[in-house]
């Protein structure tokens, strides 16, 4: 009888994938993958690391998988991902309840591990390091990573070239999957750990990608997103800043695939070809998630980020030259040390002016190991919460302003649910999960998930869209 897993995925798109990874090598391992950790023997819990809340939703889930274990539920709760690399044995000690907390370097060899744990053995948990230091600080001089081809062996799964070479199987039928374009990342944000537990910034061959697409698209991936840590430095580890531009015509030649989307652009990396790219080639969403997090320079700079209200406008009037109904999401930090009534002020000033599609609102969060963690000026958690209470509230009204201008508009939908009374999906401004969605109505053709379909815009609600088919 096989061992059943059950996977369950906390955080990112980054994560998701690794979590395919896992589940590719496991599968070919013999083992049977579940979907309910009550009906397993083993649950792996992919932790997040980023920020304080991210860490306590990964904590309460080891900890909701524990209290399932018995003589007939899970054997074993394994944590792996941000939160296990990061803390290593720190959080095995500080939680028993997990039989093992296993890091990135296990990842190879997850099958001889989860089966050394139902044995009841206990691997040592990983020790925390800056792994950005595993490779040489210069870009040029990182080894690139060999082929997928060199490593398929089987025709239904693919290698997948990011960290180990391992073997990928879905975890999920929708019709969008995200495709790793790198790891890592070489800046340097004062708020941010992530480069530590990451690592340096590696970028994937261009052909391993397009294999890569190639496969999920024979999966019934009718919509890839492009992830990384900062997708506009991808290629630089290769000898090429412009990679991306060069790569994002190659998905044309990919039969049923419908679009690609671009996501975690830097705005002060993101050169005029770059967004000519994702405006103008055909297949690719004319979609922009730019990473503002903050407008007034002061603030800015205290994050070891560049920028300022007028640049970020300029970029954004770039951007609508090339593609008038581009969408474009952000986020934004608030509460961040130092920032003053001025700061808030210019930051409404930026967004009041921006016509953002979408936008999350983050309070600061001091992170350990981080620069900002040490900064002066730190305010309150009152004070944050105060202030991340009003720019949700102005967002919201601003989100509801932005669909609201979109009526009228023909867009592209892709079909994500068909129920008994609804067919809703995502326009091409709109990113899986965190943006708005699509209802259409008045349908006089059946449709079907993976679709595309051609619609005009009725109304909204909020950042929703309203829109019914018409003949393409």
């Amino acid at each position: 009888m096989s061992v059943r897993v059950s996977l369950v995925t906390l955080g990112c798109a980054r994560n998701e994938v690794d979590s395919e990874e896992l589940a590719g090598r496991l599968n070919a391992a013999g083992f049977e993958l579940v979907d309910d950790a009550a009906d397993a023997d083993a649950v792996v819990v992919n932790t997040c690391g980023f920020v304080e809340a991210a860490k306590k939703d990964s904590i309460d889930t080891l900890l909701a998988a524990a209290d399932l274990k018995g003589v007939d539920g899970p054997q074993a709760v394994v944590a792996v991902g941000c939160l296990a690399e990061r803390y290593g044995g720190e959080l095995a000690k500080a939680l028993p309840e997990a039989d093992a907390v296993l890091g990135f370097d296990d990842y190879p060899d997850i099958a001889e591990r989860l089966k050394a744990v139902l044995r009841g053995d206990r691997p040592a948990a990983p020790e925390p390091r800056d792994r950005r230091l595993l490779l040489p600080l210069a870009p040029a001089d990182r080894v690139p990573q060999r082929p997928i081809a060199d490593i398929l062996d089987a025709p239904h799964i693919s290698g997948v070239a990011s960290g180990p070479h391992v073997t990928r199987k879905r975890l999920d039928t929708g019709p969008t999957a995200s495709l790793k374009l790198a790891s890592g990342c070489d800046r340097r944000c004062s708020f941010c750990a992530i480069p530590s537990f990451r690592g340096a910034f590696v970028s994937r061959p261009a052909d391993d990608i397009i294999e890569e697409a190639r496969w999920l698209a024979s999966q019934g991936v009718r919509e890839l997103v492009l992830v990384s840590e900062n997708s506009t430095s991808y290629g630089k580890d290769l000898g090429d800043l412009r990679a991306l531009e060069a790569l994002l015509p190659q998905f044309q030649s990919i039969e049923g695939l419908h679009r690609v989307r671009v996501s975690y652009l830097q705005p002060a990396e993101t050169r005029p070809g770059l967004v000519q790219s994702i405006a103008l080639v055909p297949g690719i969403s004319r979609y922009f998630d730019l990473s503002f997090q903050h407008s007034a320079p002061d603030v800015l700079r205290r994050m070891r980020r560049f920028g300022s209200t007028e640049s970020f406008l300029d970029l954004l009037a770039q951007i609508r030259t090339h593609a008038p109904t581009a969408g474009v999401r952000s986020n934004i930090i608030v509460g961040f040390p130092g920032e003053t009534e001025a700061d808030l002020d210019e930051l409404e000033r930026f967004l009041s002016s921006a016509r953002l599609d979408a936008i999350g609102v983050f309070g600061f969060s001091p992170e350990d190991g981080t620069e900002a963690a040490t900064l002066d000026g730190q305010h309150s958690e009152d004070a944050i919460a105060e202030r991340v209470t009003r720019f949700a509230d102005l967002v919201d009204v601003l989100m509801s302003q932005r669909a609201e201008e979109r009526i009228g508009e023909t867009i592209e939908v892709l079909v994500e649910s068909v129920g008994a009374n609804s067919v809703e999906g995502r326009a091409d401004h709109q990113g899986p999960e965190v943006d708005g969605i699509t209802a259409l109505v008045d349908l006089n053709a059946e449709v079907k998930v993976g679709d595309l379909v051609t619609a005009l815009v009725l109304g909204s609600e909020g950042a929703d869209l309203i829109a019914t088919p018409v003949a393409s």
